[in-house]
Order: C-alpha cells, then structure tokens, then sequence
C-alpha cells in the first residue's frame, strides 16, 4: 500500500510516497511551474549524476544490471547522450528512481537521489528540502508516540475488566488469604504475556534490572500493534474466565488470537509493529510468530 503525505519548499507542495517502507520524494513537484521534465533530464544526462545514481544502485540493489550502466556511464558527457527516468529505469532496473501515472504521477526519486536533486536547484534548496522532510519525519514520531501513549491507556483501563473477571470467579474458588491474593492477579497478567510476549514479567526483570528499578514493566516497551492485540486479550481472557474455561484452553485460545492478528495488524502498517525504546526510539520486533 503506498501512503502519501507533503511539504512544503519555497511554495511548492512536494509529495512524498513511500514504497517498501522507503520514502521517495517527487522531482516533478521540485521543478514544477520551471523546466519540469527538461530539469530532470539535464541533471540526469550530467556525468556526475549518473555516477552518483550508478553507485547508489550498486550499494543499495542486489538486482542492478551493471553492464548497462557501463554502458550510460561512458556516453555520459556526450552532445547526444540523452537519459531519461523511464529509460534508466527499464534499462538497469534500477529502484531508486520510480515513474508513476495515475493520482500520484510524477518522477519520483529516493530520500538520497531527491536530495541530490535537489543540490542540482540550488544549495539552498537542498538545505530547506533536507529541513522539511526533517520536520515531517518528526512529526510522524510524535504521532506514533501520540498513538502509543494512547494505546497504553487503553490497555491499563482494559485491564481492570480482566482483574474483576479474575475477582469475581477465580479468587472465590482458590480461597485464598487477603495477603496472597496477588498471586492469582499476577498468574492471571502473565498468562497474557506469556501468550503475547513469550515472557514473564519476573522473566522480564531479571534480563532487565535497570529497567525494572525504574518501576517499568514489559508492556511499557511493547509495541502499538501489541498494545492494541494485548488489549483485545484482556476483554477476551475476561469473557473466558466467567465461562469457566480452564486455563491450559485459554491460553491455547490467546496464543491463537495473538498468532492472527499480530500478523494481520504488522501486514497494515509496519512502523506500529517496532518495539518502543523511548520516546523517540524504536527498533524492529526481530522475534516472529511461527
């Protein structure tokens, strides 16, 4: 799915769209209303652009045919070399330039071609390029921030019909002594995390004291697609434990759900799938479902 967002630099809306969690930003957009498509190819027949797109292919594309490259690299310079997107494209095929048709048409080049680019305009373009999509990017951390602060609401709240669920018919059966009743509590809380983590909380601790000395938990570097999974969890576990499933069948149930919609949700949006450091810290969820 391609998501679309903007900026702004001097005066001129430039889209970005981002294709295998990679952002590409639209040249059109940059020398829209000036030479447009002309600009375009007159930085890309220049020998140093091709240079510099050439050896980013190779560092960054597995697939990239260098012989045709070769081949546009020595008639680079040339009175009658002529290169165009398109024609670099389906030549080398190459990824970090794409041409697209449709709503979001354009010339569209990778963060590192884009910025390039944009040295080709002027310098001072470049600096106020780099500063936008800067600006956009931290937004977007906020908001995913924003989101996650939410989401770990959510599941303290939700949490409180899984402890009633557990008060109401599990605690009346066990018998337990006021001063132990905790155990039951905390049993009922990693039975979810072990479910969606594969982790204890105790577990947790002991691999991270530091952490732990600071009163945070496992959930608090959970990610949003977790957050989200473990607070269906809660409701879910509750509803099981007034109908008096057991807690081997209930913790199959779990496991299944989290298997699903783990994977449904990581599918939608891949930057809801890291794990949270800090604020503005995330980093991949290396451990897969099976």
């Amino acid at each position: 799915m391609t998501s679309k967002s903007q900026i702004e630099v001097e005066n001129k809306l430039i889209s970005i769209v981002k294709e295998n969690e990679q952002d590409y930003i639209c040249l059109t957009d940059m020398v829209r209303d000036e030479e447009g498509t002309d600009h375009i190819r007159n930085w890309m027949r220049n020998r140093n652009t091709v240079e510099f797109i050439g050896l980013w292919e190779t560092l960054n594309n597995p697939n990239f045919k260098h012989v045709e490259f070769d081949t546009f690299r020595k008639q680079a310079g040339l009175n009658s070399f002529n290169l165009t997107p398109k024609k670099w494209i389906e030549a080398t095929n190459a990824i970090g330039l794409i041409s697209k048709s449709g709503r979001y048409g354009g010339t569209y080049a990778h963060k590192d071609l884009a910025f390039e680019f944009g040295s080709w305009i002027s310098p001072m373009f470049k600096l106020m390029l780099i500063k936008e999509y800067q600006r956009l990017k931290e937004i977007e951390s906020n908001q995913y921030n924003l989101e996650w602060n939410v989401k770990r609401i959510l599941t303290k709240t939700n949490y409180l019909l899984h402890t009633d669920a557990v008060r109401d018919c599990i605690l009346p059966e066990k018998n337990y002594e006021k001063d132990k009743e905790w155990l039951i509590y905390a049993e009922e809380a990693d039975l979810l995390n072990v479910a969606l983590f594969n982790c204890a909380a105790k577990d947790w601790r002991e691999a991270n004291p530091e952490k732990a000395k600071k009163g945070l938990n496992i959930r608090d570097f959970a990610s949003i697609n977790e957050l989200v999974v473990l607070s269906n969890l809660e409701n879910f576990n509750s509803i099981l434990i007034r109908n008096q499933i057991d807690k081997p069948e209930r913790f199959k149930q779990l496991k299944d759900i989290v298997k699903i919609q783990l994977k449904s949700l990581d599918e939608q949006d891949f930057m809801k799938s890291l794990k949270k450091i800090s604020d503005d810290i995330y980093i991949e969820n290396k451990k897969k479902l099976e």
